[in-house]
């Protein structure tokens, strides 16, 4: 299955493996690629599937709706009603950790564990916010390169290597305009969703880059707390970019997250 139709889109899927399923959900503006040593890897213990979310990638385009969190999360639901009609492990990293948290929320009885990497809990500041717009706005007014070129510098550590900083430059100068600015909109209005953590009883691992200065390591120690089943994973020379940075470290803690569940 190379596509799903759900909930009106046409979403592209890659998968590999048996047995129960296990949902990765890429970061912002990346797509279901940068899961390729995960899936890899991890395909002898789940059913591994990774779908471009709406508007990225291969699948449908979008227009100019903002693209919301608890969306892209009923969509993961459509993909898994399809597949499954168990529980999934849900993996998100950055946007795609607030989709995994909007999941749990809005699907908890279609949980069967959560992975969180390099992302957090809580909702935008108002700088935080206001640093979206000027995205979108530089976005339009100078192309994607620039905006790749600014973005590389926070997502990934001083150590990354140049294969690293190849994927995800050809991940975020290849997605869509409508799509980076309908994304966009749709973090800088989620809520905070740090309640949630408190419920998800199944087990969890956090995961976070060394380097992380988006999310950093302190602010995953929090969620951590936070959730009452779960295991945090420093990763050593990892930024925000854990998985493309350090996919085998990555693709150990997962794992043993797996294992464990």
């Amino acid at each position: 299955m190379a596509y799903a139709e759900v909930n009106g889109v046409r979403l592209h899927i890659r998968q590999q493996g048996g047995g129960p399923v296990a949902l990765f959900v890429h970061g912002f503006p990346l797509d279901s690629s940068m899961w390729i040593e995960q899936i890899d890897a991890l395909s002898d213990l789940r059913r591994c599937i990774s779908l471009d979310l709406r508007g990225f990638g291969k699948s449908s385009p979008v227009t100019g709706a903002p693209l919301t969190m608890d969306q892209h999360a009923d969509d993961l639901a459509g993909v898994l009603d399809l597949v499954s009609e168990e529980e999934a492990d849900v993996i998100g990293l950055s946007m795609g950790g607030y989709v995994a948290l909007a999941f749990a929320e809005r699907h908890p009885d279609r949980l069967r564990s959560l992975a969180l990497i390099d992302t957090k809990s809580g909702a935008d500041s108002e700088e935080a916010k206001a640093g979206r717009d000027a995205m979108a706005e530089r976005l339009v007014e100078d192309g994607r390169v620039a905006v790749a070129e600014a973005m590389q510098i926070g997502l990934l550590g001083p150590d990354a290597s140049v294969a690293a900083q190849a994927r995800v430059r050809s991940m975020v100068e290849g997605c869509r305009y409508e799509t980076i600015v309908g994304a966009l909109s749709g973090m800088r209005d989620r809520p905070d969703r740090t309640a949630v953590l408190s419920v998800v009883t199944v087990p969890a691992a956090v995961i976070v880059g060394e380097q992380d200065t988006v999310t950093p390591p302190a602010e995953a120690q929090v969620m951590a707390n936070e959730l009452p089943d779960a295991v945090l994973t420093v990763i050593a020379g990892a930024g925000h970019m854990t998985p493309i940075e350090e996919p085998a470290a990555t693709s150990a803690a997962l794992r043993n997250h797996i294992e464990r569940v």
